[in-house]
């Protein structure tokens, strides 16, 4: 006779019966089986809303255009707002001015900046502010390159800043990595750059995610409504609210076109900035003179007429031997352009006092900036033959 012991666990374990009539139930499976024709009606749906939402999201989101207008200092990392935006300039007669902040107005309110100057000027809206605050030439010719499809057979101003071959950390040649500015808009892979610390998965999907329409979306809507954060850590940060009311479908609403926050309008000697001892690259080995000359044959290629202007540079700012670099560096620019036969204007330097740094122009500096310009025989030929369509939108 065999002995069975129940464990104190075992015997309180209760003992379920099913009633007859539920032991033949048969239970739908967990998994519903999909056919061929099913996962090609659901691929379409997504293929779909990934493509339709994306190219029609400009038709419902509403972005007013104003007097003066610049992108919002919190938004220069939304390409997308800068490719809808130049879109809707292009459609407009007005010429279309492209730069970094000397463009976009770093130390100036937007009725300060380069274009409002020469708009009021003219005396009429002829000139767009499309410049996006720190974006240098390797970070300029991606933007043009993909968010800037939409400049075509335009005529357009491109500002050179030559701050961004003062040295070689600014050239982007440095081994040692280091946070720059745009850096989702400089090359990915090739050319490989050193300093640029993201692995290669992360290049990648920069890579895809710059010309997939569904990508560029989603980066828009994260900097427009949640603070360039993903929507997962945005809940995190606010539990209580509703992710798609933060969605308004107007991205300026909140947003200022005033200076950046704590900037100041003093000059650079009330700001007792340093002399800057700048060690300038070499313009034939230079990655972001190279950079800035693929932005220029990019517009070129694409049906633009371009006019390039050069500074103008705080040159009492700089050390006696780095100003007689600059303009060495300065003929060769010069010789570049003049090679290629893109018509050019090499800005004279201002009075020292009306910089707030390096590159940056002052209100007055603009205003003189603009007064100069319209006098350069090479933008009158420019600006006539532009003539004088434009008027405010």
């Amino acid at each position: 006779m065999t002995t069975t012991t129940e464990t104190p666990t075992e015997r309180l374990q209760p003992t379920v019966v099913l009633p007859a009539s539920h032991r033949d139930v048969q239970y739908p499976p967990s998994e519903i089986p999909m056919s061929l024709r099913d996962w090609a009606i659901a691929g379409a749906i997504i293929a779909a809303v990934l493509v339709l939402v994306p190219t029609n999201w400009h038709r419902v989101e509403s972005l007013p255009v104003a007097r003066d207008m610049r992108i919002p200092y919190e938004l220069s990392g939304d390409y997308w707002l800068f490719d809808r935006l130049s879109r809707e300039e292009a459609a407009s007669p007005r010429v279309l001015v492209i730069g970094d902040s000397v463009v976009w107005g770093h130390y100036v309110t937007p009725d300060g900046t380069l274009s409002a100057r020469l708009n009021r000027r003219v005396g009429a809206e002829r000139f767009a502010n499309l410049g996006v605050d720190g974006i240098h030439p390797a970070a300029l010719a991606g933007l043009i390159e993909y968010y800037g499809g939409g400049i075509r057979g335009r005529d357009v101003i491109l500002h050179c800043n030559l701050l961004w071959m003062s040295s070689p950390r600014h050239d982007l040649r440095e081994r040692k990595a280091f946070a720059f500015n745009h850096p989702r808009l400089v090359p990915q892979l090739d050319p490989w750059i050193e300093c640029y610390d993201e692995k290669i998965d992360g290049r990648l999907a920069v890579a895809v995610g710059r010309v997939r329409p569904s990508g560029r979306l989603a980066q828009h809507v994260r900097a427009a409504y949640f603070g360039g954060a993903d929507v997962p850590a945005w809940t995190m940060e606010h539990p209580y609210e509703n992710p798609l009311a933060s969605i308004t479908l107007r991205p300026l609403e909140g947003k200022s076109m005033g200076l950046p926050p704590g900037t100041t309008l003093e000059t650079w000697t009330q700001r007792q900035l340093e002399p800057l001892a700048a060690q300038w690259v070499d313009l034939e080995t230079s990655f972001q003179w190279a950079s800035f000359q693929r932005a220029v044959q990019l517009l070129r290629g694409r049906g633009n007429r371009v006019f390039v202007a050069v500074g103008p540079f705080n040159e009492p700012m700089l050390t006696p031997a780095a100003a007689a670099s600059y303009r060495k560096m300065l003929a060769g620019v010069d010789a570049w352009l003049t090679k290629e036969g893109v018509p050019h204007w090499i800005a004279p330097a201002l009075p020292s006092d009306e910089y707030a740094d390096a590159s940056h122009p002052l209100a007055a500096g603009y205003a003189r900036m603009s007064e100069q310009m319209l006098a350069v025989e090479a933008f009158k030929s420019f600006a006539n033959a532009v003539g004088k369509e434009g008027q405010p939108k």
